[in-house]
């Protein structure tokens, strides 16, 4: 999301968002008294955390938790514009990607320009509206061709900043996805990789006078079960609050309390090649 974000979004469409993603929100006391699976316990269950790259204020601190939580996560990449005023994909940004691939982390493509899908166009094709680049803003028509190209420069800049090959999974910007989409990505060798259940989302995009740190923090801990996907952001430019600095840690220590193990998509049973 750019900076710009904000103001194009409506309020009341914001409000409804925040609606539909806080309730029901339940009592947050199943996380306390729970314990851990010790050494050659087995896991309650498995959640797959991932990550979208944004604004990228949140980077350092992400890596930071879970270096020291010993979790793995997933990470989706696109070319966004980050508080340092470059691009995530920059060659100032090699250094970061090559120390989360040798952590053992996944990597998937988010598309190159963070492009939106729009709908389905004539004649087959597929309309988009790129976020960066220099056809930032414009909509255009794509072949199922044109799009998969997209998916594909991801893999082709992050091998060369790291040297190692893109997973074979990609997530839509905004989540939004069509059959064409997907039978594009498909096509080029990518699963579509969501959140499947309203608790995967962490609601770090919605503003924080409709849904507090605190609150997001209790419906993930409350909701999240065994197979989940959750998405959050590596930063975004528009919440006054961020989510990463209060709620990571915190819930990776409460679902551990809980007895879940963590894991990335590589291992996910709809993902795993």
């Amino acid at each position: 999301m750019d900076a710009a974000t904000p103001a194009r979004i409506a309020p009341l469409a914001a409000r409804v968002l925040a609606l539909a993603v806080l309730a029901p929100l339940a009592a947050w006391s199943s996380a306390a008294g729970a314990s851990a699976p010790g050494q050659g316990q087995p896991c309650r269950g498995t959640i797959y955390l991932t990550f979208d790259t944004g604004s990228q204020s949140q980077a350092g601190l992400i890596a930071t938790v879970l270096k020291r939580q010993g979790v793995k996560a997933t990470f989706f990449l696109a070319n966004e514009k980050t508080v340092n005023g470059d691009y995530s994909l920059d060659p100032a940004w090699a250094g970061y990607w090559r120390d989360r691939v040798a952590e053992g982390h996944a990597f998937g493509s988010h598309t190159f320009d963070h492009t939106y899908y729009v709908r389905d166009a004539a004649h087959g094709k597929i309309a988009v509206k790129p976020q960066f680049g220099p056809q930032a803003g414009r909509v255009q028509e794509w072949t199922a061709q044109q799009y998969c190209a997209e998916l594909q420069r991801v893999g082709r800049r992050f091998e060369e900043l790291t040297g190692q090959r893109l997973d074979p999974f990609w997530r839509a910007p905004g989540g939004k996805t069509s059959a064409r989409t997907l039978a594009a990505g498909q096509a080029c060798g990518y699963r579509h990789a969501a959140w499947a259940t309203p608790a995967g989302f962490s609601g770090d995009e919605l503003p924080v006078e409709l849904a507090s740190n605190a609150q997001l923090l209790r419906r993930a801990l409350d909701g999240l079960r065994d197979g989940d996907i959750f998405m959050a952001h590596m930063g975004i430019w528009s919440r006054k609050d961020p989510w990463a600095p209060a709620n990571l840690e915190p819930l990776i220590e409460g679902l551990k309390q809980k007895g879940y193990c963590f894991a990335t998509l590589r291992e996910h049973p709809d993902y795993r090649q």
